[in-house]
């Protein structure tokens, strides 16, 4: 009994001398992490400006209305011409050429017979758009990418080939406005901390039931468990 409460208190005072050691270590590599994080997301407000509207449905009965607008503030895709699109859309690199634009939330209108509606707002560069206006092959293939995109993103059927665009309407309801990025996402997310903090943590002795040779550390960051595993320098004289 009394060689068994001589190792629990070795433990005790081995965790009591490194506290204060560890908690400055958990400090700096919580400063070290927060400092290589990239910096907040860069965004911006944006109030899109009419262009035209597009009438079609989603499955066979659900009216869908789609309004193209227009932004400086969306970058331009590549500028090709009409042949050079045309040859890009007949090679193996179709897939590569994209159009940036950003797909609005959809929001609930009513149509010319009083009938609820969707709606959604889909914003490409002015300049683009100018494009589009002017060459009927660029306005197709860009509604036909607009369509699949947002398909895509809402998981709805929507009926391409029914798409017609209303000559006397540019917008259904209202246009919101909305939210970009100014930067692409980074591959590592990041997380947001306004001040440093220390992580929670929990010091053992291994093995515990005889003189320790390890300290194991249990870190909790957020969204992130760190286990670390330290070699105990062996002590002189009797346990």
């Amino acid at each position: 009994m009394a060689s068994q409460t001589d190792k629990s208190l070795l433990s005790a005072e081995l965790e009591e001398e490194d506290d204060e050691e560890f908690r400055q270590l958990l400090l700096q590599a919580t400063q070290k992490i927060q400092s290589a994080m990239p910096s907040v997301r860069d965004s911006k407000p944006i109030q899109p400006q009419p262009g035209f509207c597009i009438k079609t449905h989603a499955g066979s009965q659900e009216k869908v209305f789609v309004n193209i607008c227009r932004s400086l503030d969306i970058p331009p895709p590549p500028d090709l011409s009409r042949q050079e699109l045309e040859c890009l859309l007949e090679s193996d690199s179709a897939s590569s050429f994209r159009i940036p634009m950003s797909l609005g939330e959809p929001h609930a209108e009513l149509d010319n017979s009083g009938n609820g509606c969707a709606a959604y707002d889909v914003v490409i560069n002015t300049g683009f758009f100018s494009k589009v206006e002017a060459d009927p092959f660029f306005k197709e293939f860009f509604i036909t990418v607009a369509l699949e995109g947002l398909a895509e993103k809402y998981k709805m059927d929507i009926n391409h080939p029914e798409w017609r665009i209303l000559k006397n309407r540019k917008f259904m309801g209202s246009i919101s406005g909305q939210t970009i990025r100014t930067k692409s996402s980074p591959v590592i997310q990041e997380m947001d901390f306004s001040s440093p903090v220390l992580p929670k943590f929990t010091i053992l002795a291994e093995p515990a039931g005889g003189p320790p040779e390890f300290l194991l550390a249990d870190i909790h960051l957020p969204r992130v468990v760190l286990t670390v595993k330290m070699p105990v320098q062996p002590q002189l004289g009797p346990p």
